[in-house]
């Protein structure tokens, strides 16, 4: 049985379909790559899979519960975890305190500031620091950060939040070629023991990381399959990839 499933979901917005009638799935334990042109509908599944989006028609199951139009501290708390494109962390805070925040099960930060943290949590929080090479900054303020650690220490929160699944929005953009290919490992890393359903544009990364790809054209499913046979696809090449084009 799938991890997740979306059937029939339909978004609409002022009139304008952005998915129609959209079918979907992932397995636990699956490390998925969504593909697509820009306004293909990409972000907006993720949007409704993590509940900030509700969609028109269509439903979405997740570890056998239905959780259309759940709002998103419900679905959080299910167990879907969403990066989005800009980091989102407590700014003045340390690095260290933004994964203790993300660990604790009572998230208020005034709360958990003044929370001891058992001998385990601690463990557990240098273990994510570890996990994403920021250990040696764990005393630093979040807003001191370069751009792909900030990156880095978000994945770190959310992993601290043990997910069932995983969505990455597109987590390397604005990176170097270095960052990317640090973070391509990460995610590679995340995958043996998660769920992830990744947005990325990078198609040199993409190929680094991805099996099974999912490639969304105008709110549907134009693809899916092995990475090597949906870019062998002349459709997706002509829609996506811009290959059998002149120039």
């Amino acid at each position: 049985m799938a991890l997740l499933e979306v059937k029939d979901l339909t978004t609409r917005v002022s009139g304008y379909t952005i998915l129609k009638n959209l079918d979907f799935s992932i397995e636990a334990n699956e490390l998925r790559v969504l593909l697509g042109p820009n306004g293909a509908g990409k972000t907006t599944l993720i949007s409704m899979i993590s509940g900030q989006f509700k969609p028109s028609s269509g439903k979405i199951h997740f570890a056998g519960q239905d959780i259309t139009g759940w709002p998103p501290d419900a679905i959080f708390l299910a167990g879907i975890s969403r990066k989005f494109q800009v980091p989102n962390m407590y700014e003045t805070l340390s690095v260290y305190e933004n994964v203790m925040i993300s660990l604790q099960s009572d998230r208020r930060v005034f709360r958990c500031m003044f929370k001891s943290v058992s001998p385990a949590e601690s463990d557990r929080i240098w273990e994510i620091l570890e996990f994403v090479e920021l250990a040696d900054k764990a005393n630093d303020p979040a807003d001191t950060l370069a751009h792909g650690e900030r990156q880095w220490l978000e994945i770190g929160m959310l992993i601290a939040s043990n997910p069932k699944l995983l969505l990455l929005d597109e987590p390397t953009t604005g990176m170097t070629q270095e960052g990317k290919q640090r973070t391509a490992e990460l995610i590679r890393r995340i995958a043996r023991n998660h769920t992830v359903l990744l947005v990325e544009h990078d198609m040199h990364l993409v190929r680094q990381i991805a099996q099974r790809v999912t490639v969304l054209h105008q709110g549907q499913v134009l693809a899916d399959g092995m990475l090597a046979d949906v870019v062998a696809n002349e459709t997706v090449r002509e829609v996506y990839l811009g290959k059998g084009k002149r120039g």
